[in-house]
């Protein structure tokens, strides 16, 4: 799942997540990406223990990889943006 936490889910379709995590947790691999820190998760989920439920089951003997707060698409663009430019002034 990529940019996790972008938008907001309502209950309804928070508590399905929650089902889908549910059903995976121990036996399948869930990967997910979000700029969001966890702290914020309760914004996208509405309510504050359904967040706090997701993040258990993500988080329980998982592998969390921060990559800091840059924008890695952001970073790509600047650098072809450069090389673009390096090349153009050849």
């Amino acid at each position: 799942m990529d940019e996790f936490g972008y938008l907001e889910l309502d209950k309804k379709g928070a508590k399905l997540l929650f089902q889908v995590f549910t059903d995976r947790e121990e036996t399948r691999s869930i990967a997910v990406a979000s700029n969001s820190p966890f702290d914020e998760w309760g914004q996208t989920f509405v309510d504050p223990r359904l967040s706090q439920a997701i993040i258990e089951r993500l988080t329980f003997k998982g592998n969390i990889i921060y990559t800091g707060t840059d924008s890695c698409r952001f970073a790509q663009n600047q650098a072809e943006q450069a090389a673009r430019a390096a090349q153009n002034n050849k």
